[in-house]
């Protein structure tokens, strides 16, 4: 069997296909995966032994020079003409296309598949992108909706209108260059009619009745077993579990105030801090030894050693914290984030932010709710209800897929 899986998108888009690459290559499996050409993304394959076919500029870059919201057809229309010419190379002889991340990403690779006669699947990594009467859709920048308007499928249509004006002429023009049809609506040729959620159902339940046959396969998580660095183990072992303070893959471009706020704040707590720097570059503000920064780390070992971990609610630090037992302040930045920190405060193992820019007073309030042994007890009890077989599952569900079509040998 044969696989390509297709991303474009921050480090939380391709992480989860590093660990579903693992399980398919467990299963016999050969695995290629099409992402964005950032180093990071590289070394994460590399240490699997799977191969990175690069597609578009940096995501690093392109997320830093934050475009605005009149450029996104052009981008959009850019990276789907990458998405044609990289993944119809990758997916030549293929089996079966797994496509995920920007929405305009994943038309571009579900095209591929369709020119190819090839099986595909469209994944997300957290409900809001799909169509349900029980929640809202996310806004795309520039096109807010209109106030007042509260019913979640006059809001959906409003959203299949919004997706159909920014990609629709740089999906069909491409389409067009490799002689396909067009496509009318833009958000259902992405979503199709089953949908998988690579998800937790604790962290993110998926209701019914909605309209689609939703596949909720479990988070797809890759096994980190790289040791902490020395330097780090030091720290931790030199004092109390230190509070973590880390944003991910988001730019921050107040990122200095923010590093200063959030050391002050969990100083005022009596804890130590640890700054994962990130791509906000996220820095110590003095020589004090009751801080350490740290880059690349494996946070599925650190997690469990920290007292809380405030971030910034990306799928995949949210569920690694989780996973831990660890408690947690959501500070959310954009896009699903908000979502994330809702969670976690309904689920009472943490406390949602309100807002992307705390405060020393703010973000103190916060971290006094969430390092009490309440909460702490909490975290605990929900970290032992999550399954960790959800990359496993989505491979396997691939590989009956693939085998049932295939006449035997």
């Amino acid at each position: 069997m044969r696989v390509v899986l297709s991303t474009y998108g921050s480090r939380g888009d391709v992480e989860p296909l590093v660990g579903l690459a693992v399980q398919l290559r467990a299963l016999g499996a050969e695995v290629r995966v099409c992402a964005p050409p950032d180093e990071e993304f590289g070394d994460l394959l590399a240490g699997v032994g799977v191969p990175l076919v690069p597609v578009g500029p940096s995501a690093r870059e392109l997320t830093a020079a934050a475009p605005p919201p009149s450029a996104l057809p052009r981008y959009a229309a850019e990276l789907i003409a990458e998405q044609l010419g990289a993944v119809t190379a990758a997916a030549e002889g293929c089996d079966v296309l797994v496509a995920t991340g920007m929405l305009p990403a994943v038309a571009g690779a579900l095209s591929v598949a369709e020119k190819l006669g090839i099986r595909s699947v469209s994944v997300t990594f957290q409900q809001l992108g799909l169509p349900s009467p029980h929640h809202p859709p996310l806004a795309y920048p520039g096109r807010p909706f209109p106030p007042g308007v509260t019913d979640n499928r006059v809001l959906w249509d409003m959203d299949a209108e919004s997706i159909n004006v920014l990609f629709g002429a740089a999906l069909n023009i491409n389409r067009a260059s490799i002689g396909l049809p067009p496509v009318d609506n833009v958000r259902a040729y992405v979503v199709g009619d089953r949908p998988w959620l690579a998800t937790d159902s604790v962290l993110d339940p998926w209701q019914e009745p909605a309209d689609l046959d939703v596949v909720q396969t479990g988070a797809w998580i890759r096994p980190d077993g790289r040791p902490l660095p020395d330097g780090l183990e030091a720290f931790l072992g030199a004092g109390e579990p230190p509070v973590y303070v880390g944003f991910g893959s988001m730019p921050l471009h107040a990122s200095t105030d923010i590093a200063r706020v959030a050391i002050e704040a969990v100083r005022a707590q009596g804890r130590r801090v640890l700054v994962r720097r990130g791509w906000a570059g996220l820095d110590l503000i003095d020589g004090r030894d009751d801080c350490f920064v740290v880059g690349e780390v494996n946070q599925q070992a650190l997690f469990r050693r920290v007292a809380a971990v405030v971030h910034h609610g990306g799928a995949g630090t949210t569920m690694t914290a989780a996973l831990a037992g660890a408690p947690q302040v959501v500070v959310p930045q954009a896009a699903d984030q908000p979502y994330w920190a809702r969670r976690v405060a309904e689920l009472g193992i943490g406390t949602a932010h309100d807002g992307p820019t705390p405060t020393l007073n703010s973000l103190s309030a916060a971290l006094r709710t969430t390092l009490t042994p309440e909460t702490h007890v909490r975290a605990k009890a929900v970290a032992g209800t999550i399954r960790t077989d959800g990359a496993a599952v989505a491979a396997k569900l691939l590989h009956d897929a693939v085998t049932r079509e295939k006449p035997a040998m």
